[in-house]
């Protein structure tokens, strides 16, 4: 007696893989993903403390110009309040700049995400391009708080991306994943270094 085909499982194998971000091809897996150290942020912190100390700083000021009729302690939490709330909308952008500019690594290609409230911009690389991964760490800042620059070299220029947290670990899983999809960065053949392209990100 013959087998009847079971339905679910062929809606089981039917069913796409899950996308990790809008771009994705369905034959590609995401090997690898990792964003900037969040010391790009840190205008945006620098204004988000001074938009906190606002509140504070304006009690204080009514306290010793008003001393018949000083702020009162609701006055005081109010004002906290909204300087939160102000020191909070003027480091969103630094946030969104920083949480939604990745840096993608799948199967086939190597993708640059940097997005902010008014830009999006987006490079694609495929993975047999890729010729050299380096990394860079200089000066004291960047060696304590742990961050520097990668360095993905291609025939036809150089994609250089600032302010990376861990740079050698970060190398070093780009190299691994390489090797595994059996690409071997080496020097190739391409354009002279007067006509390669340096994208800086």
């Amino acid at each position: 007696m013959s087998k009847k085909p079971d339905k679910n499982n062929d809606q089981k194998t039917a069913e796409p893989k899950p996308k990790y971000f809008k771009e994705q091809f369905d034959e590609e897996d995401v090997r690898l993903v990792f964003r900037k150290h969040p010391i790009v942020m840190r205008k945006g912190l620098i204004l988000g403390a001074v938009g906190i100390l606002v509140g504070p700083l304006y009690t204080l000021i009514l306290t010793y110009t008003q001393k018949d009729n000083p702020p009162s302690l609701m006055f005081f939490f109010v004002a906290l309040l909204l300087s939160f709330l102000l020191g909070a909308i003027l480091m969103f952008p630094w946030w969104v700049r920083w949480y939604f500019s990745v840096y993608i690594m799948t199967s086939h290609r190597f993708i640059q995400q940097t997005r902010s409230l008014m830009q999006v911009n987006v490079v694609d690389i495929g993975l047999e391009q890729v010729q050299m991964i380096n990394y860079q760490i200089s000066g004291l800042e960047q060696t304590m708080l742990g961050f520097g620059t990668i360095i993905v070299q291609t025939y036809v220029g150089d994609l250089v991306i600032h302010d990376v947290h861990h740079p050698a670990r970060i190398q070093r899983k780009m190299v691994h994943v390489l090797r595994e999809l059996g690409i071997h960065p080496t020097q190739r053949p391409g354009l002279d270094d007067d006509q390669k392209k340096v994208i800086e990100s």
